[in-house]
This record gives C-alpha cells, structure tokens and sequence, in this order.
C-alpha cells in the first residue's frame, strides 16, 4: 500500500490540528509504517510553512512541492488537505519540528530528508529568501543539528561564492586523502537509500536520498580529481 493511500485513510484521524495530530503519533511508539506516515504529513506541514515563509506561495513552489512528494493526481486531494490544514494552523513550523524529531533520534540522517526537500521547496522561485534560510536553520537545530551541520547541508543546495566541497563532505580543507575517502565510505553507507527506507522514509519520497547522494558524490570525486598527483 502506498505512502498516499494511507495518508488519506489517516485524514480523519488527523483532524483539524496537524500538529495535535504528529504529536499523538510521535507519543504512541509507532511502528516503521506508522512512522513513514508520520515523516510525510509533518514533511507536507513543514512544506507548507516553508512555501509561505517568504510571505508569498509561487506556482513554482507548488510544483516544487509535488515534484519532493512525487503524489500521483488520483491522491493529491489527501495531500492537499494536509497542506491547507498546516497553512491554516495556528501552530507554528516548530510545533511540527519538534514532533517529526521524536519520531528519529536527533541528527539521524533522516531528518536531512526533510531540511533537503525543504531547500528544495524554497529554492523553485530562484530566490532562497532570508526568511526562508531562517526558517531551516531553525528547523535544524531542533533537529539536533549545529550551526556547522547546517552549514554543511546548505551546501548542498545554495551556491556560495567560493563553491566547497569540502563543506559537502563535513570535512577541513587540510584533511589528508585517507581521513577523506573514510569520510566518504561513512556518507555512503549513511545516506544509501535502502538505509533511508528501513528507518521510515516512503520510498516515494527516496529521490530526496539519492539526490543527495549524487552531489556527496560529485564533491568528493571533484576532490580526488583536485588532489590527484
């Protein structure tokens, strides 16, 4: 059964309050599809709020929002009532947060699904707005995340001026080729998809995983490039 079939089947018990709604899920020690279905309403809640955050909710962020879902058009009617009930609800992105936190342990690499199609959302103008980078850096250090955790995840997904891979990695310029390629086997085996699915992640919702993994890979091949003799 898909990720959206059973959110639909869930929206009666979700309420008026999507927040209400996560955090009764995340006290009940839910089981792995449970989780799955409580990662994708508070990952559609959190988007919402970030569609938002910039004070206007573009086409572009709509479209963007389905393409980080993957809904198929026979559920997007379920999925879009989750939307409107966390664009309507008092309760802020924080309430969210910190419900899809309890789901996980802090800094689990699942979390990282959500602040990355989260960059992915506020990037579908072409304007990554302040109030939108603020909004994540939030959503990050209830995650569990620090400032140079975040920093390392914004990587991925904002240019800077001097473009880092090593950022990418989490690892200092200096490090020697061997400290890299461990660092590199260790992202591997953390953000391989397979991984992704067993905690909790829809598979309709992988892309996010295996995007991830294609610029861990491109920056750390980069490096080697760079660093070959």
């Amino acid at each position: 059964m898909s990720v959206w079939i059973r959110i639909t089947e869930t929206l009666s018990a979700i309420g008026a309050s999507v927040g209400a709604f996560l955090q009764a899920l995340a006290a009940s020690n839910p089981t792995p599809p449970e989780k799955s279905v409580g990662f994708t309403i508070g990952m559609i809640a959190l988007g919402a709020k970030m569609a938002k955050a910039d004070g206007v909710v573009t086409a572009d962020e709509i479209k963007a929002f389905k393409q980080v879902f993957q809904v198929p058009e026979s559920e997007l009617a379920g999925v879009a009532r989750v939307f409107n009930l966390a664009k309507q609800d008092v309760a802020g992105y924080e309430t969210y947060a910190r419900q899809i936190a309890r789901l996980f342990e802090a800094r689990h690499e699942i979390l990282e699904d959500v602040l990355d199609g989260l960059f992915h959302i506020a990037k579908a103008d072409n304007a990554f707005h302040p109030d939108e980078n603020g909004l994540l850096a939030d959503v990050a250090r209830v995650f569990g995340f620090s400032d140079s955790d975040f920093a390392r995840i914004r990587a991925r997904h904002v240019a800077s001026p001097r473009h880092d891979d090593y950022l990418i990695l989490g690892v200092p310029r200096d490090a020697t080729t061997e400290a890299i390629r461990r660092r590199y086997r260790e992202l591997v085996r953390d953000y391989h998809p397979d991984r992704h699915i067993a905690a909790g992640v829809p598979a309709e919702m992988i892309a996010i995983a295996t995007e991830r993994l294609q610029k861990v890979n491109a920056a750390y091949a980069r490096i080697m490039k760079e660093r070959a003799p």
